[in-house]
């Protein structure tokens, strides 16, 4: 099957303040701990949805790591733009610029899991986190969103999404604010 992984990375970041992906966490760039994560699902590439002026890293190896800039922060544009950097691809994960602590094994058990759902998605607690996995047939759905909110509504009407229960809160866990990456820690 042939996947991909996009890094949404390309928000304005107004509670946080400044550029809260690259701020250090752990010795390097909130950012690249998400582009690890998405590295480890099961894939042929990543792209990186980035704003013009964060630094996304060198990556070597494989998968290959693509950076499309986007200078809008709306959600729903950024993901429009994962979406079309992975048409023709039978499923796109989606990993947020600022979860730095998804664990890595988490793509691969939403990859096991799909079938012939719409999408994949963990949940600890009932609730409902991230990476979500897409199947193709969901792309037309997620490029017509708009505005600044991501695919939860559109997943909350169907009843056709794979769900992953999973022990480790790290799948809810993003950095809004600065108190957020320093609880982190």
């Amino acid at each position: 099957m042939s996947r991909v992984s996009v890094v949404l990375a390309a928000g304005a970041a107004r509670r946080f303040g400044s550029d809260k992906l690259s701020a250090r966490f752990r010795g390097e760039a909130l950012v690249y701990h998400a582009i690890r994560a998405a590295r480890a699902a099961p894939v042929e590439r990543v792209v990186v949805i980035a704003h013009p002026a964060l630094e996304t890293g060198v990556w070597d190896g494989s998968p290959a790591v693509e950076v499309v800039r986007l200078s809008s922060g709306a959600l729903s544009e950024t993901l429009a733009a994962g979406v079309r950097a992975a048409l023709g691809a039978e499923g796109l994960f989606v990993f947020l610029g600022d979860m730095p602590l998804v664990p890595h094994d988490i793509a691969g058990r939403l990859a096991a899991i799909i079938g012939q759902a719409f999408a994949a998605v963990p949940r600890s607690g009932g609730v409902a986190g991230h990476p979500v996995l897409f199947a193709a047939r969901a792309f037309p759905k997620l490029a017509e969103l708009t505005g600044d909110t991501g695919a939860g509504r559109l997943l909350r009407d169907r009843d056709d999404v794979a769900y992953l229960e999973a022990d480790d809160d790290a799948i809810l866990r993003d950095v809004d604010r600065p108190e957020d990456l320093s609880a982190l820690g």
